[in-house]
């Protein structure tokens, strides 16, 4: 199933009158990014506690003078960054209707770039 293909079956869930969690327990992969950012948050701070596999949350920042579409990412309560701008519109999309996303880190690379140290797997829940 491609991203479109999701995003259309989300978008039928309230119209259906059917919520995620009305359905079996099924994550599908909507996306693979990394976290935008990172260097300028908490992240170099946690880096040694974090875990390939590890839970992330994501908040959206309606309120972003930057980007109105901003999916801020966070490990453990502790902000590591965003999604980037070019990866963040169906998320945002599918956060502001309320469907159920969840995100782990995928990857973890000490590398002095900061765009290759975390890369992360964002699941819609179906």
């Amino acid at each position: 199933m491609n991203r479109r293909e999701v995003l259309k079956l989300a978008a039928l869930l309230p119209v259906a009158g059917l919520q995620s969690r009305d359905l079996a327990s099924r994550e599908v992969l909507l996306l693979e990014t990394v976290v935008a950012g990172f260097q300028y948050y908490e992240g170099p701070r946690v880096w040694n506690r974090m875990k390939e596999g590890d839970q992330l949350e994501l908040k959206r920042e309606e309120d972003n003078p930057y980007d109105h579409r901003a999916v801020e990412v966070y490990w453990k309560g502790r902000k590591l960054g965003y999604i980037p701008r070019v990866d963040n519109s169906a998320v945002s999309q599918l956060l502001d209707r309320g469907n159920t996303l969840v995100a782990v880190i995928d990857k973890l690379k000490n590398s002095p770039n900061p765009w290759e140290r975390v890369r992360l797997k964002i699941y819609i829940v179906l």
